[in-house]
């Protein structure tokens, strides 16, 4: 458990900061991510998904899956923890009941999107949205249900894809007079639609950089001259972490022995076992193995 007060997420954006969050999908990613001076760490449901189901980020994982893996996520780091709540996991009833337990769980910023359900991964095709007003009311849901203030509340909206730019922005606008802290507007298609959406919004915005997706990839500095404030990259720890295993496992194959791979290993200072907390595990092993041999007081 980190022993370290998180910084403010909400001061660190009021303050200019801009947050570029890597996305994090289990505690070894997270862990990792925690060792460098990001501001901030995204909780992607795609990774989750993925590496505690197998499954695609197809509305497939529940309340309680991600709720867990959260709070899980959050008790160890040191940063503040974006996380991904799909749509809330139902209607108004079920909205409260996530943001109140999202917040429980540690977790700084708990983003809500607008799709139907079940809700289908952003940059895929097919996604549909709820009418504007049933989404509206789940924004104002969420703001009433938190119990801090320094929690925010990331409204997504995914119609641009289907919809159009301008029905996005008529969205995000709503969305931002109904409370949300943070405005996301998924999947742009070209840097200009990003600029557009900087002009129109005085919102906080946050930009979702995704490889191969349907946005272009801009980098942190060029997003913060369009007037965004967040970029998570949510795919980039599980998709070299894939890769690399896949290397991994086809040398062992191959050659029957890990040795003399070309996959580089972990280098972080003092390596996994420094990662995880063996030092402190030993730590504690050597104080108490020198108590248990003192004598007995008499």
């Amino acid at each position: 458990m980190s022993d370290r007060a998180k910084p403010s997420l909400k001061a660190l954006i009021q303050g200019g900061a801009f947050v570029t969050a890597p996305g994090v999908y289990d505690l070894l990613s997270a862990l990792v991510a925690d060792t460098m001076p990001f501001h901030a760490l995204y909780m992607t449901g795609y990774g989750i998904s993925a590496s505690h189901m197998g499954l695609p980020d197809a509305g497939l994982t529940t309340y309680a899956d991600m709720v867990d893996r959260a709070g899980r996520i959050a008790e160890r780091v040191s940063k503040p923890l974006i996380a991904d709540a799909d749509t809330g996991y139902g209607g108004l009833l079920n909205v409260r009941h996530t943001v109140r337990g999202y917040e429980a769980a540690g977790v700084a910023a708990i983003q809500i999107e607008d799709q139907e359900m079940p809700k289908k991964c952003g940059h895929t095709l097919g996604r549909r949205v709820v009418p504007l007003d049933d989404m509206v009311l789940k924004i104002r849901v969420a703001v009433d249900a938190r119990r801090s203030d320094e929690t925010l509340i990331v409204a997504r909206t995914d119609s641009r894809t289907a919809l159009g730019l301008d029905e996005a922005l008529r969205r995000a606008e709503a969305y931002a007079r109904a409370g949300a802290d943070v405005i996301f507007v998924e999947s742009p298609e070209t840097e200009e639609e990003f600029a557009r959406i900087g002009r129109a919004i005085d919102t906080p915005l946050l930009a979702n950089m995704v490889t191969f997706g349907r946005s272009p990839m801009i980098p942190s500095a060029r997003l913060q001259e369009l007037g965004f404030s967040i970029a998570i990259h949510p795919a980039i720890g599980f998709d070299v972490a894939a890769e690399a295993m896949r290397r991994a496992y086809r040398h062992l194959l191959d050659r029957g022995t890990s040795k003399d791979m070309d996959v580089p290993l972990y280098a972080g200072e003092g390596g996994l076992h420094a990662l995880v907390g063996f030092e402190e595990v030993w730590e504690f092993e050597r104080k108490w193995d020198e108590i248990a041999r003192r004598p007995a007081a008499e």
